[in-house]
């Protein structure tokens, strides 16, 4: 064990209060813990001693010990020592900072293990994501056994304490100051054994079956939204408590509008005469209906018309964005000999009057250029 400070260990002061002894721990815990840095025989090191110096300084008799006398406090088997007593209260403060963080399925004592959390994907279209849904699905899940009521002893009859572990589901060995917590062996980590196990389950306490659930989609969900319904996974082993059901909404791409956040975009092709001439088109909108849009003479392709509050809802009631148009000149295709001429006429009348602004001003920038190239 080093011989630094403790305090400094931690990276606290010496005023620290516990919340804030144990919040500085949990972080170093984290960052330094050998499964998140294996092989790191540093790393292991580090992790140890930010475990003693948290398991001294969280009990007020030995920080006050530390506090008078140092590190002297804790040699020769004084104060409790850093040895001793330390490997059963670290398993336990370190499972009471973590929980399931670094156990997974963690159990409750004397009772079963927690059943493991489902994932359902659903897909929806953006008009379901604009108006809500309700939806019903069917999962295959397990569910409590009605045999022995998830219990998995046969009626009649009651499971008991595991005689190896006490009832904890863990069993500690030690190895110098460090303990090395495993699930019990013989009750498999439930804390419980069963003599005469439920036939219709096994003495598992639950069954394979499929579920109906009904899911209710709120508006303005976003591709990626994640629903959870507490308690609706899998059934806890042996009556443990069940998981969570997380459903996971990916929305289909859309023919006609383009979402970005709140907002939709909808490209609207406009005849090549309507746009030069100008005019009202009907645009139609996610809720069903439509909305007219008036185009001014002259409309370019990639102009913008903002529709306030046509697009999406936001979550929770929070507002609606706002749809834009954008307008998309067609230049006609397929035409006669007649309609041709009539455009080469048409052509030749314009002259240099200015009626094509966007590309008069790029060639006399192009000439310019090709000038200054050449001089």
């Amino acid at each position: 064990m080093t011989e630094q400070d403790l305090y400094e260990l931690l990276g606290v002061d010496r005023q620290a209060s516990q919340p804030e002894l144990k919040k500085a721990y949990r972080k170093l815990a984290m960052q330094y813990h050998p499964d998140r840095n294996p092989g790191d025989a540093e790393a292991e090191t580090k992790f140890k001693e930010i475990s003693v110096a948290y398991d001294i300084l969280s009990n007020e008799e030995k920080r006050d010990a530390y506090d008078r006398f140092g590190h002297a406090a804790f040699q020769n088997g004084g104060g409790g020592g850093f040895e001793g007593g330390f490997g059963t209260s670290f398993a336990d403060v370190f499972d009471d900072l973590f929980g399931e963080f670094m156990g997974g399925g963690r159990q409750r004592r004397g009772g079963g293990n927690r059943g493991a959390d489902l994932r359902y994907n659903m897909e929806i279209s953006l008009e379901e994501a604009f108006s809500g849904k309700a939806a019903t699905i069917t999962i295959p899940t397990t569910s409590a056994c009605d045999g022995c009521e998830g219990s998995g002893a046969e009626a009649g009859s009651q499971p008991s304490t595991c005689a190896t572990c006490q009832g904890h589901g863990k069993v500690r060995a030690q190895s110098g100051f460090f303990t090395i917590e495993r699930a019990c062996p013989n009750c498999g980590g439930v804390g419980r054994v069963i003599s005469h196990p439920c036939k219709k389950c096994s003495g598992a306490g639950r069954v394979e079956k499929n579920k109906t659930l009904s899911v209710n989609v709120p508006k303005g969900v976003e591709d990626g939204t994640r629903i959870r319904l507490t308690g609706e996974g899998e059934a806890g082993l042996r009556g443990g408590p069940p998981g969570d059901l997380y459903i996971f909404l990916s929305l289909l791409p859309h023919e006609v509008f383009q979402r970005d956040g709140g907002n939709i975009y909808c490209r609207v092709p406009i005849a090549m005469t309507t746009a030069a001439l100008g005019g009202n088109i009907d645009v139609p909108t996610l809720d069903g209906g439509r909305v007219a849009v008036s185009l001014p003479e002259g409309t370019q392709t990639g102009r913008q018309f903002r529709l306030r509050g046509k697009g999406m809802p936001e979550m929770r009631g929070r507002g609606q964005g706002d749809m834009y148009v954008q307008a998309m000149v067609e230049t006609p295709v397929n035409l006669s000999k007649e309609q041709t001429e009539l455009l080469r006429q048409f052509e030749a009348s314009l002259g240099e009057g200015g009626t094509s602004p966007e590309s008069e001003g790029f060639f006399q920038k192009a000439k310019e250029l090709w000038n200054d190239i050449t001089e």
